[in-house]
């Protein structure tokens, strides 16, 4: 586990959630509200500087819970897995308005993800055992909610755990109601939503969201049960269970979608990285460019997380202006550099281990 600097520790206790709850869902409202606006009316923009202000500040507040959470998490996976790739980040302003769109019941201060960390820890048996290991555990902070969705896959395929956990601590409880979200994910898993971002990215539909060509849609699905086979799991709703007939449906639409070129030429297309990080580095800014071909990477030692955070903030900001396809930022923390790429691979447009696990399933007799 990484400590934080005593300079680290006095940022956060400064970065404290507004209290006006109201007033967060409200900006959440006039974020959603004014997301595609040109501001052409003076009062729009006005509102939506003003909202971006409390939402950021919102977001930037579970920064000292989810230091926390990553930490005990980092020490349960590697007791369950010794090359666990664990990871934390603050949810991508794109992301919390499409959840606003999606769900309008769902306001912003009650939004569980904000906050999210991520462990890659093998195996689906080590995502149990993990999973085991803080159901079993005697931490003060409550579990809200945990969803299985490797016993119950989503129709769209996606597989994992996540647990919801509520902030709850005497010594910094301003932060307490405030949640986390962990996802736990076997590598197999973790290939696969991983793949789901990247192709989505390129055909500039949101597939993790099942929004976008029905085609590539069902693709997904029928993997991840061919995956889920590979797993002895439960494969996903309305969709073939044995191997012959998994592999022929699967074959026939990667053909017809050109699969293994599509993905690799989107590979091929962001490889490089400018401003490669620095040993020492502990929050990276990534910012991924398909219209220039280029993944930016920022960095920032674990004392510069007020800095990185206004950096993310002004990328957002100004990546919503331009209204390019495909462009993305997201700000992420993981224990080593290493790990950066294993952790968030879409980010790279790398989906090689999915077609290594591909190539498997259409090897199936």
């Amino acid at each position: 586990m990484i400590s934080a600097s005593l300079e680290l520790e006095e940022y956060l206790a400064r970065t404290k959630p507004p209290k006006d709850k109201k007033a967060v869902d409200a900006a959440g409202v006039n974020i959603a509200r004014l997301w595609d606006s040109d501001f052409a009316n003076a009062k729009d923009a006005v509102e939506f500087a003003e909202a971006w202000e409390l939402m950021n500040l919102w977001r930037s507040a579970h920064n000292f819970p989810l230091n926390t959470f990553q930490g005990t998490l980092r020490e349960k996976a590697k007791r369950v897995h010794a090359n666990a790739i664990v990871a934390q980040r603050i949810k991508r302003a794109v992301s919390i308005v499409d959840k606003l769109r999606r769900y309008p019941s769902i306001s912003l201060s009650k939004m569980q993800d904000i906050g999210g960390c991520r462990a890659i820890v093998g195996n689906v048996e080590n995502v149990f055992k993990l999973r085991d290991a803080y159901l079993k555990s005697q931490l003060r902070h409550r579990l809200i909610r945990e969803k299985n969705y490797i016993d119950n896959p989503k129709a769209s395929g996606y597989r994992g755990i996540h647990l919801v956990y509520c902030y709850i601590s005497d010594r910094s409880k301003v932060y307490n109601g405030l949640q986390v979200e962990m996802q736990l994910r076997s590598g197999l898993q973790h290939a696969w939503a991983t793949a789901v971002e990247t192709a989505g990215t390129f055909i500039e539909h949101s597939l993790k969201s099942s929004k976008g060509p029905g085609e590539w849609l069902e693709f997904f699905a029928l993997v991840s049960s061919a995956f889920a086979l590979m797993e002895n799991r439960p494969t996903v709703p309305f969709t073939p269970t044995t191997k012959a007939e998994l592999r022929a449906q699967i074959h026939e639409r990667a053909e017809r979608l050109q699969v293994d070129a599509n993905l690799r030429n989107f590979g091929a297309a962001a490889n490089f990285a400018v401003s490669p990080a620095k040993k020492g580095s502990h929050y990276f800014l990534l910012e991924l460019r398909p219209d220039r071909k280029v993944v930016l990477v920022t960095d920032f030692p674990i004392n510069k997380l007020p800095e990185a955070n206004i950096a993310y903030a002004a990328m957002e900001k100004r990546i919503a202006g331009e209204k390019v396809p495909g462009v993305q930022a997201v700000l992420v923390s993981v224990d080593r550099i290493e790990s950066l790429r294993k952790a968030y691979p879409n980010f790279y447009l790398d989906t090689t281990a999915f077609l290594e696990y591909l190539k498997q399933v259409l090897a199936w007799t």
